[in-house]
């Protein structure tokens, strides 16, 4: 084993030349990656030893073919072992025992290129949880030496390579151990059986001639407050892999323009080489172009390729993409933490994310979670637990969502990581320390050029121990040291670092919409709460169907609650309690998710405008979840099957670039500027309505608003006469008449009323419940519709026409689109608007963006439906 070598690992992001957006990379020759066709299977049923499996000659019989990244489970399903383990308690029928030990992995090669002189190294991105490792019958690494999820590993292989010949590498996983710091979903939904088990990151050989380069990075600095010019610092690790000097050049290049500089390596010296811009004109921008995050600018990329040359030989290349912009923090007068971004304050509104829950993202599905974010509006996700291949962070950078990434609370409770735990979690002794730090380090390597990452979170639930959140403080200090960071994603404050300036106070159950109002003591709209929301999210039925058999579909039974995730406070009965007080009780499945969409549009909504009103006394608000890892009930504004809701629809409603809405409490009409513009001579119109439609009271105003900011315009007065359910329609337009923002609000003369003195971190119940039930009687309607589609690359875009033209009101008009032939929905889809009400007479035009090849062949097909649309 003396020719073995074990470094740290980079982020592998590949050469573009110019600026650059939605870009695909062209392969790096440097590196090969060993992701497809391999062989899998239970050790127990494989009597040879590592040295006879890694063998080129060894053959493998009945064993399961797979690509990697996998998780065992993934692939035994792949295989069709499994089938339909997501509908309905399929899931707890599959036995565990099979996971309770190692499995086999296996795959054979060839070299395709020796590049730069002849060394090779092997690198596995992510293992869960160890893993013997074995190449051409000799062993690389033992399990002792690979443990932990978040490191990253490399090999020296170049002696035991077969530069001519097949290769054959066998990786030999173990399951993780109570106490292990392993990965983990909380309570959001069911363990997956094998406990994610498997090569979870990808893997590769990497060449490289006598100095291998690594790490490579780059800071960018502004001339804040004006923007106007930009510092850029480069530097990459250089590793000198001989014993003897060696002189070269070393080259970076941006867009059509290089910098050099020569540099002498000592016998196996490891040097951080810098291109400083006070040395290099190149890296000195005017008038540079930044990136911003979702509807405040572009999201400009830039790609830089760092090449060492070593006797007019190139020795190694690397290459990043970054963006040019500044993330910053600070403290408002009450403490709580406001972001920046290029120097302004932002809002932060965004959700949680949830990875497939056997790690089986497709690249097409893992773009759409990443757009369906976009679309609705957000400009942040929070990642628990650092997650998710090299992709999810690139669409992120190329969709502006900032990214908020971290440890999970997987490691900070008893029942989750299967070890004694306090108050600073369960990482307690020496070795899981040294283990998480030097996780930590991996990890923060392998990300931190990606312009969308804003804040590092090394706690969750639970501040780390001061002797560890020292060792993070030093790695950040020395690896990346340009972005806040956030002891825990809670109030608690570290021993070390003070007050976090965020918040978790909940809730995680339904509230009324009045709550984000009213509530100053937990989850209203103040601060910076980093996981919040108004509990479940039941999605259409088209998706409970999916799965939910038809003899438990109704009535709600255990199925459903499987379908809730862990935990004795996740099911449905608070929320189905307030949709039978508030809209009356369910009569079946269609007609529960049918009200389900109205409350979870309502609370959403509600939700995000609160926190838009108040800004910046509310600095950030994270919505638990974003999506679900499996097929789902809770804490998701779109489901398993990338259907939007109600949920979806309220954020991007509520989420609009320039907005107009009502506050619950105070009864105002409220504009809200999310924008760094400013808009001159607004007109803000306001209109109530009975249940019949008989109009109750009407104000007009007109408006400056000034950029970034919400402003109060005046209170909705109460109004004799009017019905217990009743209507609210908000208008804003510009000059022209031209509408810039509209929303429309059911309400009641019997408000929601909180049980302030029974709030707890889970949920503040209700003494009281608005009373809607009127809406059960609006008259049906029945709408005019025109759509033309149109070819726009490889996608169809429908651009719908639908008119109102009765007397009536239509309530909740729901848009979707099907193929002809089957009637299947066409997910992903992304609309304009949905979900919206139509006055006597209106009209309005959306347009819905969807993939040709999603067509499957047949034509598309608008359907139209609503509360009362016939």
């Amino acid at each position: 084993m003396k020719h073995l070598r074990v470094t740290g690992l980079l982020l592998l992001l590949i050469l573009s030349s110019c600026v650059s957006k939605n870009q695909n990379f062209s392969p790096n020759s440097f590196q090969q990656n060993l992701n497809n066709e391999w062989a899998l299977q239970d050790s127990a049923k494989v009597k040879a030893t590592g040295e006879a499996i890694s063998s080129p000659d060894f053959r493998p019989k009945n064993w399961y073919p797979a690509n990697v990244p996998t998780t065992v489970m993934a692939a035994l399903v792949a295989n069709g072992v499994y089938k339909n383990s997501y509908y309905g308690e399929n899931l707890a029928k599959i036995p565990t025992e099979q996971f309770q030990h190692s499995w086999w992995f296996r795959k054979t090669f060839h070299l395709l290129s020796k590049k730069g002189g002849g060394h090779v190294f092997l690198r596995l991105n992510g293992i869960v949880y160890q893993a013997n490792i074995f190449l051409n019958g000799k062993k690389i690494a033992a399990a002792d030496t690979t443990e932990g999820v978040y490191r990253r590993f490399e090999f020296d292989v170049t002696n035991f390579i077969h530069p001519k010949k097949e290769n054959a590498l066998a990786v030999q996983v173990f399951p993780p151990k109570p106490g292990d710091p392993s990965l983990g979903f909380v309570d959001w939904n069911p363990k997956p059986p094998d406990r994610n088990l498997g090569i979870w990151q990808p893997v590769e050989l990497r060449l490289s001639g006598p100095v291998a380069l690594r790490h490579p990075h780059v800071v960018t600095k502004l001339n804040l407050p004006k923007s106007d010019h930009a510092q850029i610092t480069v530097s990459a690790e250089a590793l000198n892999l001989t014993e003897k000097p060696v002189s070269g050049r070393m080259t970076i290049q941006i867009g059509k323009k290089i910098a050099w500089q020569d540099v002498t390596f000592k016998p196996g010296e490891r040097q951080e080489v810098i291109f400083d811009p006070k040395k290099f004109k190149l890296l000195r921008m005017e008038n540079p172009k930044l990136w911003w995050p979702n509807n405040l600018g572009k999201q400009n990329l830039y790609d830089v390729k760092i090449v060492f040359r070593a006797n007019d030989q190139i020795s190694d290349q690397v290459a990043a993409r970054f963006g040019i912009r500044e993330v910053g923090s600070y403290f408002n007068k009450k403490g709580y933490r406001v972001f920046t971004i290029n120097g302004k304050p932002l809002l932060i509104r965004g959700g949680g994310w949830a990875d497939d829950l056997l790690l089986a993202d497709t690249p097409k599905k893992l773009e759409a979670k990443v757009k369906y974010a976009r679309a609705m509006n957000l400009n942040a996700i929070r990642v628990e637990g650092i997650w998710g291949t090299d992709d999810l962070y690139r669409l992120c950078d190329e969709n502006g969502l900032l990214m908020l990434v971290g440890w999970s609370c997987q490691w900070e409770w008893k029942n989750l990581i299967g070890s004694e735990c306090d108050e600073l979690g369960g990482i307690k002794s020496p070795q899981q320390m040294d283990l998480v730090a030097r996780s930590w380090k991996d990890q923060i390597l392998r990300l931190r050029n990606h312009p969308s990452i804003l804040v590092w979170l090394y706690g969750s639930d639970k501040p780390p121990r001061p002797e560890l959140e020292k060792r993070y403080q030093q790695i950040l200090k020395e690896y990346d040291p340009t972005r806040p960071f956030l002891s825990s994603a809670t109030q608690t404050p570290s021993k070390v670092t003070g007050n976090s300036g965020v918040k978790m106070s909940g809730p995680y159950e339904w509230v009324p919409p009045v709550y984000w109002y009213g509530d100053s003591s937990r989850g209203g709209a103040f601060g910076f709460a980093t996981e919040i929301g108004p509990g479940p999210e039941v999605p259409p039925l088209a998706s409970v169907k999916k799965m939910i058999s038809p003899d438990h579909l109704w009535p709600i039974d255990d199925v459903w609650n499987f379908h809730c995730g862990r935990g004795k406070f996740v099911n449905l009965n608070v929320y189905t309690t307030a949709i039978t007080k508030r809209y009356g009780k369910a009569k079946s499945a269609s007609n529960y998710c049918e009200k389900a969409q109205l409350i979870n549009y309502e609370g959403i909504r509600a939700m995000f405008e609160a926190y838009a009103q108040n800004k910046f006394v509310s600095t950030g608000v994270i919505q638990w979840m974003l999506n679900s890892a499996w097929p789902s009930m809770i804490w998701q504004l779109y489901d398993y099957y990338l259907m939007p809701g109600g949920a979806y629809f309220g954020a991007q409603k509520a989420c609009e670039p320039v907005h107009i809405q009502y506050d619950y409490a105070r009864h105002w009409v409220v504009v809200v500027n999310n924008t760094y513009k400013s808009y001159e001579k607004l007109h803000a119109v306001a209109r109530l309505f009975n249940v019949n439609l008989h109009e109750k009271f009407e104000r007009t105003v007109s408006l400056d608003l000034n950029p970034n900011a919400s402003r109060q315009l005046f209170e909705v007065p109460n109004v004799n006469g009017l019905s217990r359910t009743y209507f609210l329609d908000l208008r804003l337009k510009d000059a022209s008449g031209k509408k810039i923002s509209s929303n429309f609000y059911w309400l009641s003369t019997q408000p929601d009323v909180l049980d302030e003195a029974h709030a707890n971190w889970y949920v503040t119940p209700a003494l009281g419940f608005a009373d809607l039930t009127e809406l059960a009687d609006l008259p049906p309607v029945k709408l005019k519709m025109t759509v033309n589609f149109s070819k726009e690359g490889t996608d169809r875009v429908a651009r719908v026409r639908v008119k109102n033209p009765t007397g009536k009101l239509a309530f909740f008009v729901d848009l979707s689109v099907v193929r002809d032939q089957s009637g299947d929905l066409i997910l992903p889809i992304y609309w304009s608007d949905n979900d919206f009400a139509l006055l006597p007479g209106e009209v309005k035009s959306v347009t819905a963006r969807f993939a040709q090849e999603d067509l499957q062949g047949q034509n598309p097909v608008v359907k139209i439906s609503g509360w009362n649309v016939e």
